[in-house]
């Protein structure tokens, strides 16, 4: 039986912070608070040397059931399709037209925060339709 009950989803990105607040607005995730001994995460990142200044961010959870989301700069650009990606449930529970208004809604909620709305899957006999989507930075993610 595995003994790991938590993990963590790790982006490379350009702009650790700016993406993981990006997510935090998607998903209702909160950045923790900063390590012991500093005021704020600014104070923590004026504290590091210059080159690792910004290198990093989080965000988490507020019930703690969900995983830890890190972000990590990295130097090189986003150039083909994600590997893995996030499903963004906004639809659960709900069927036909109510389902399909619901993640409408939801895409134009992400729209508004620098998401961008790349095509809608519609249902067939396997799946229920879904709205693939990319983050600030091009990272897709479907909103089902």
């Amino acid at each position: 039986m595995p003994t790991i009950k938590k993990f963590q989803v790790t982006f490379d990105c350009a702009e650790p912070e700016h993406v993981a607040r990006f997510w935090c607005e998607v998903l209702g995730y909160v950045v923790p608070q900063p390590p012991e001994g500093f005021a704020s995460w600014e104070d923590f990142d004026r504290s590091l040397p210059p080159a690792e200044r910004g290198a990093w961010f989080m965000c988490v959870d507020p019930s703690g059931a969900g995983p830890r989301l890190f972000f990590q700069r990295v130097p090189e650009g986003k150039v083909v399709k994600n590997r893995v990606h996030l499903d963004v449930r906004a639809g659960t529970g709900l069927v036909g037209e109510e389902r399909l208004a619901a993640l409408e809604a939801e895409c134009a909620r992400l729209v508004a925060l620098g998401a961008v709305r790349v095509r809608l899957l519609p249902a067939d006999e396997e799946n229920e339709s879904c709205i693939v989507m990319q983050d600030i930075e091009g990272n897709e993610f479907c909103l089902d």
